[in-house]
């Protein structure tokens, strides 16, 4: 079968590796329909993450059941499944807790013997804890929101859990990307009265106001802070999605963030510094999130897709062939697209 590979800075291959298949009875085999490339996949292709040459890449990825392991009770031959960017056993404690991504018998697609989501097929280890099947008569003009429910949906809400948002919330989102994007649309759906989205970006502000945004701010730095600041009366936000993970990023989410506010931060950390603990605590902000568990917010993200409640699906703004992979990356890395789907 063919796959995604990296072999270094901004060198993204497709090639043959052998095909997936079921290792152990709680495995099954999952025939990609779509997938996508994710921004934290961007970390590796710009180099700051490193990977060995030739390791599969890719995390985020549905499609349908075609080789299922005897132990597997769930799923059968001909389910259409959405995977979780981790997968997970369901039963460990952690898991019972609802934090699969600490799970002891989990792990996550692409790691080093592993299969990414970015190829033909992905052999899907504890299938009966990670996969959650979508109703056979489920429109397929649902699924590029279904595919936004493996990752960035379940991430952004997970920020927006995080920052403590509910009804009458007054909520800045730092980044806006698709994980921003869909920080945006969790806060609506959690009855956030006040929506401040941050960008630069007139496309992705579009997409922002679609998914509840009632207020853009296109500063940055110091002025950004300001602009929040004047904007909530001086006070700034009760709640902060912090989507990045840059020094800057986090500057500017702890500029804006009200005393005794919260901040929810799922953005991967990349070369900062220690969080200002005296600022926490002289201000008492409170700090929320982390990988998200996105196999724990799956079934209730799933049904309000499926009710027409909420619809990510407008993240994706690109559809690449899998032959043309490599292509994607560099429309995202080069901000020509958002979020871009890869289809075998």
């Amino acid at each position: 079968m063919r796959a995604t590979t990296i072999y270094g800075t901004r060198d993204i291959r497709v090639e043959e590796v052998p095909d997936a298949a079921v290792q152990e009875a709680t495995d099954v085999v999952v025939r990609v329909e779509l997938a996508c490339i994710c921004g934290s996949d961007l970390w590796a292709y710009r180099g700051v993450a490193k990977r060995e040459g030739g390791q599969r890449i890719g995390h985020e990825f549905l499609g349908i059941v075609e080789e299922v392991g005897g132990d597997v009770k769930s799923v059968q031959v001909g389910d259409r499944v959405i995977a979780p960017f981790v997968w997970s056993d369901g039963t460990c404690a952690y898991c019972q807790a609802g934090l699969q991504t600490s799970c002891r018998s989990g792990g996550f697609w692409g790691s080093k013997g592993s299969d990414g989501g970015q190829g033909e097929a992905v052999r899907v280890p504890q299938a009966d804890g990670t996969l959650v099947r979508v109703p056979a008569d489920a429109p397929a003009s649902l699924l590029p929101a279904f595919l936004s429910l493996s990752d960035v949906m379940g991430t952004g809400h997970h920020a927006a859990m995080g920052a403590g948002v509910g009804p009458g919330a007054t909520v800045a989102v730092v980044g806006d990307g698709a994980v921003g994007l869909c920080g945006v649309l969790a806060a609506k759906r959690l009855g956030a009265e006040r929506i401040i989205a941050m960008g630069r970006h007139e496309d992705r502000a579009k997409i922002a106001t679609l998914f509840g945004a009632t207020d853009q701010v296109s500063e940055r730095g110091e002025a950004a802070i300001e602009r929040i600041k004047e904007m909530t009366g001086g006070l700034g936000a009760s709640a902060v999605l912090e989507c990045v993970g840059t020094e800057q990023s986090w500057e500017t989410a702890m500029g804006i963030v009200r005393d005794g506010g919260r901040i929810g931060y799922v953005g991967v950390p990349h070369e900062m510094p220690g969080l200002p603990l005296g600022k926490l605590f002289g201000r008492n902000i409170a700090i929320g999130g982390g990988v998200a568990p996105a196999r724990a917010y799956l079934p209730e993200l799933l049904a309000d897709v499926l009710a027409g409640r909420i619809d990510p699906g407008p993240v994706f703004d690109r559809t690449v062939a899998l032959a043309d992979v490599a292509q994607g990356y560099q429309a995202m890395d080069e901000r020509t697209a958002l979020k871009v789907i890869v289809q075998p």
